[in-house]
C-alpha cells in the first residue's frame, strides 16, 4: 500500500465530467498501490513503516514517504501539441504525457537523505480530445480510456518504460493487473465489433 496521496488535480482546458475526473484521481491510486506492490523505486536501505518486519530486504519509497504527490492537468489537444513539440521534438497532440521527477536512480537515493518530505513523482498531462477520438476508434467507453491512459502516464512516473520488448511487456502486464482490479479489461486485447454501450 501506498503513502497517502497528494494529488493536485487541474483542470485547464475541456468539458470534463466528475465522473471522469473521479476516475483519474482513483485511476493515480491504483496505479501507485500496483506499482508499490511490484517493487517500484525500490531502495535495499528503505525501512518499511507498514508494520511488517525489516529484515534488511528494504522497501518501495511509495510505502515508506509521508506523502506521495502527484500532479495531473486535464488539458486539450492545443496545449499538449505544444508540451509535445517542446519537450519531445514531436510536433502533435498526443493521448498522455509524463513528466517524471524522479530521472534516476540518484534521484530517489536523495529522497532517502531526507525520508520526512513530500516525495514528488512528476506530472501528468491528457489530452481531451485525442482521448475521445481514440475511444471512438478503439471501440471503448471514454472513463475506461482514461483511465488506462492515467494508470499508463502513472506509471511512467515511478520508473516504468516500454522502449524495448521486455520493459513494454513488464509494463503492459502491470497495467493489465491494475486495471482488471477496477474492472476494465484487458486494453491490449483487440476489442471486436461491440456495441459501446452494452460490451455486447
Amino acid at each position: 500500500m501506498t503513502a497517502p496521496l497528494d494529488l493536485d488535480l487541474d483542470v485547464e482546458a475541456g468539458n470534463w465530467a466528475k465522473t471522469e475526473i473521479d476516475a483519474i484521481e482513483n485511476a493515480v491510486r491504483a496505479a501507485l498501490d500496483g506499482a508499490a506492490r511490484d517493487g517500484a523505486l525500490w531502495e535495499e536501505d528503505a525501512v518499511p513503516t507498514d508494520g511488517t518486519l525489516n529484515e534488511g530486504d528494504g522497501a518501495s519509497l511509495l510505502s515508506i514517504a509521508p506523502v506521495v504527490e502527484v500532479g495531473v492537468r486535464l488539458s486539450d489537444d492545443a496545449s499538449v501539441r505544444i508540451l509535445n513539440r517542446d519537450y519531445r521534438g514531436k510536433d502533435n497532440p498526443t493521448n498522455v504525457l509524463s513528466f517524471a521527477a524522479l530521472e534516476s536512480a540518484d534521484d530517489a537515493a536523495d529522497f532517502m537523505m531526507s525520508p520526512d518530505m513530500p516525495l514528488m513523482l512528476g506530472d501528468i498531462v491528457i489530452a481531451r480530445e485525442t482521448c475521445e477520438r481514440e475511444a471512438f476508434e478503439q471501440n471503448k467507453t471514454l472513463i475506461n480510456h482514461l483511465v488506462h491512459l492515467t494508470v499508463h502516464g502513472t506509471l511512467h512516473l515511478v520508473g516504468y518504460d516500454h522502449m524495448v520488448d521486455d520493459e513494454a511487456e513488464e509494463m503492459e502486464e502491470l497495467e493489465r493487473q491494475i486495471l482488471a482490479a477496477l474492472g476494465i479489461d484487458d486494453p491490449y486485447e483487440p476489442i471486436e465489433d461491440q456495441d459501446i454501450e452494452t460490451g455486447q
